[in-house]
């Protein structure tokens, strides 16, 4: 690593400073004019849709399409200081498995309100008829959707606090529909909302929560947005794990630019977007997104493959000592029970995939997780499980259940997850939980070793499995084994059931 003396504080000022150790944006952002507000500006958005915009600004297009971030929970004020320090700048940093690092100054977001401090400059900012495009990133979690029922939570406190009279709004729902209620007053065309979450049908999901948001602020606007407003379907892939000191320290050492809050993130990366837009849309397939009538093959494949293998080894890896993703997926045992949990369980659940190579894609999972470079930790895809379980894994555990097919890696899964949120691990240390439910989770969880099914008895996130005498079988037994011989050994014993 080359070492700067003094470091250059990024800002649209400085970028001509800059442009001789870093990539910087060639074209004028001042000629940008804003097309697309986004909800959720966190690491992955910078690292993918603002940087696939970005891409195409750098070749001329899409100058009418810059974004305008918009936070709406109270800890993205943080964001907002430093993307209003930078001018809504940033480092991109691609961190190759070689040790290659590929930065560039990232200028598609023009800058950032957060709707806490001041909703009615969110709602406007969306009200704004060169607005085409409303984008989400607001996590699995955000879209407030029952687990078993599938349908919106209406009675959410949040939410209810958003449909009382006269209320401002204050969720992503409540923000958004005021926008659109404002847009049809004074009679301005409606924006598309595009959901780039790892949900299944996302899009579809999109629609229903902000229909039935509105429908009960108002009947005759959810029925307009029903009809009016477009929600295509997405699917999203780049691993972009949370900025740490040691990333800023090195964006600083390396490359002589002081940012606050750079980015890093795999080489890789994939969009699949459905062409369904009411008021048009960047050309995004001239800067690689494959632009599709249906998402949904190419989303299945992601949630059962890589985000329900992602959980396979996050469990496991963390209670068998692991605390970094690269370590775990070069552990010869673990990378044999992915791909096995790959080839024999998720794969089946899977439509054909067009141009997708399903055994070249799995094998590449094995080595972008192996990435030592990009050092993911095994505590952030430990996070937020029960948003994740029953929307990546537990659909393939029904799928072959339904079908007679293999299903006892999945349910060593679930067991892993409910051993990892008694909150202890093997060395008997304490281990944080970190979830909307962790409280409920773990007081469950710590009856594992006299209830056996004490986890899997909530219905609000895995219906009724616990009736089907099958799966209890496989969960119990891999339960007892971790709870005896511990994650490694368990595994061992899974493994080895693909040879006997």
């Amino acid at each position: 690593m080359t070492s700067t003396t003094s470091a250059t504080a990024l800002s649209p000022r400085s970028l001509a400073g800059i442009a001789d150790r870093v990539p910087v944006p060639t074209y004028d952002r001042s000629a940008v004019t804003p097309g697309i507000v986004h909800i959720g500006v966190g690491g992955f958005h910078r690292a993918h849709q603002a940087m696939y915009l970005d891409r195409l600004m750098n070749e001329g297009k899409a100058l009418d399409w810059g974004i305008r971030g918009l936070g709406v929970l109270p800890h993205d004020a943080r964001m907002k200081e430093v993307m209003d320090a930078q001018g809504g700048l940033y480092t991109l940093v691609l961190k190759h498995p070689d040790g290659t690092r590929e930065p560039r100054v990232i200028g598609s977001i023009l800058d950032f309100l957060h709707a806490p401090a001041d909703p009615e400059a969110a709602v406007e900012a969306m009200a704004d008829e060169r607005i085409r495009v409303v984008s989400l990133t607001v996590t699995e979690g955000g879209y407030n959707i029952d687990a078993v029922t599938g349908e919106f939570v209406l009675d959410a406190p949040a939410v209810a606090a958003d449909l009382a009279e006269g209320a401002a709004p204050g969720t992503t729902f409540g923000l958004v529909t005021e926008a659109l209620r404002r847009r049809r007053e004074r009679g301005v065309a409606p924006f598309t909302v595009m959901s780039c979450d790892n949900i299944q049908g996302n899009g579809h999901n999109a629609r229903k929560v902000f229909v039935a948001f509105a429908t009960a602020k108002d009947p005759k606007l959810g029925a307009w947005i029903g009809e009016n407003v477009r929600f295509p379907n997405s699917m999203v892939d780049r691993i972009t794990p949370v900025t740490t000191d040691a990333d800023r320290t090195e964006v600083r050492e390396r490359f002589g630019v002081e940012d606050a809050w750079p980015v890093v993130c795999e080489p890789f990366t994939q969009w699949v977007l459905e062409d369904d837009f009411v008021a048009g849309r960047p050309p995004y397939e001239d800067a690689g997104v494959q632009v599709v009538e249906d998402v949904e093959p190419y989303e299945l494949m992601k949630l059962r493959l890589l985000n329900a293998s992602h959980q396979a080894l996050c469990y496991f890896g963390h209670l068998a000592g692991y605390r970094l993703v690269h370590e775990v997926a070069q552990d010869p045992l673990f990378a044999r029970f992915l791909l096995a949990y790959m080839e024999r369980e998720g794969t089946p659940t899977l439509p054909p995939v067009p141009g997708i190579d399903l055994d070249a894609y799995r094998r590449e999972l094995i080595s972008r997780f192996s990435n030592g470079e990009v050092r993911d930790t095994v505590a952030r895809l430990c996070a937020e499980s029960s948003d994740r379980i029953p929307k990546w894994l537990l659909p393939v555990v029904r799928d072959r259940l339904a079908h007679g097919g293999e299903f006892h890696r999945a349910a060593a899964v679930v067991a892993s997850w409910a051993r990892y949120a008694e909150g202890v691990d093997e060395d008997g240390d304490p281990i944080e939980v970190v979830d909307r439910l962790a409280g409920r989770l773990v007081a469950t969880a710590q009856r594992n070793r006299t209830e056996p099914t004490a986890f899997i008895v909530d219905r609000s996130l895995f219906g009724g499995l616990v009736d089907d005498e099958r799966f209890v079988a496989e969960y119990t037994a891999t339960l007892a084994s971790l709870h005896e011989k511990g994650s490694r050994a368990t595994l061992e014993s899974l493994v080895a059931r693909d040879t006997s």
